[in-house]
């Protein structure tokens, strides 16, 4: 299958899950009687966008179309898209053109692992295009899990994430962090449709997560920000983190995150380093 009908059909679930989602009331139709569809009809989103029925069940159904920008963003509107949704459809039907995979990973210059370094106490780590952790002070590794020590293959935040149960502990907000940091992937993968390690970490998170599995079709998209987490310490309870998370100028892909706790928690993370 072309990368190109692979995305058309990944617009078409994106399409159907939010028609789903929505109710007549909630774009101004009027209820109707006798429905059977779960959320809006498909005429109704075709109505609303100003395009065929017949055209917006092709793009359902997934067919290798090439909706214009013009009538991606009718339907971004139709379906009530955030911001976020909104720029993933384009970014599927007419973002870059496939590039092959990188074959060598992915490298940190030294000056920027020295810098992670120099932040401590403040946790702070460096993650790559498909969530590696490329860098992590002592702070980050005391609060979340010592990356160095992991095999290579599983220093990953998203990998962590789903399939470490010390992760439900860590993280005092687990569902929703989890599924906040999968709509990012989601969001990255669909920039990188030629870097097959987005697949491949797919499959093995399939594989091991139930969870991964129920949401991946709800095609959640979420963007970068900063905001809070609350992490949970075996010995030092819960804290609360602000957090900042800041692109690299020699490769947006690699985001530096680095985390401020209060005056008091901070003092607790510097005691905890010793």
């Amino acid at each position: 299958m072309t990368q190109s009908a692979i995305r058309a059909r990944e617009l078409g679930d994106l399409l159907r899950s939010r028609r789903d989602r929505l109710q007549p009331s909630d774009v101004g139709l009027p209820p109707g009687t006798r429905r059977r569809t779960r959320g809006l009809r498909r005429e109704e989103v075709a109505q609303l966008a100003a395009i065929s029925s017949t055209y917006y069940t092709f793009l359902e159904q997934g067919r290798d179309l090439r909706p214009s920008r013009q009538v991606l963003d009718a339907l971004a509107t139709a379906l009530r898209l955030d911001g976020a949704e909104r720029a993933h459809i384009h970014e599927l039907i007419h973002g870059a053109a496939p590039t092959a995979a990188p074959v060598v990973a992915e490298a940190l210059p030294h000056a920027v692992v020295a810098l992670v370094d120099r932040l401590d106490p403040c946790p702070s780590y460096v993650t790559g295009r498909r969530w590696d952790v490329l860098a992590s002070n002592r702070a980050a590794q005391a609060l979340w899990t010592n990356w160095p020590a992991r095999p290579p293959r599983d220093r990953n935040l998203i990998w962590w994430m789903f399939t470490d149960p010390q992760a439900r502990e860590v993280m005092v907000d687990w569902p929703a962090e989890a599924s906040a940091l999968l709509g990012r992937f989601r969001t990255a993968a669909a920039r990188h449709p030629g870097d097959t390690g987005f697949g491949e970490l797919l499959e093995r998170l399939q594989a091991a997560s139930p969870e991964v599995r129920d949401w991946w079709p709800q095609h959640t998209i979420t963007p970068l920000g900063s905001g809070t987490k609350r992490l949970r310490h075996p010995n030092l309870g819960e804290l609360e983190l602000h957090h900042v998370v800041l692109q690299l100028a020699d490769d947006p892909e690699q985001k530096l995150v680095t985390f401020t706790a209060t005056d008091q928690d901070q003092e607790r993370i510097t005691e905890l380093l010793g």
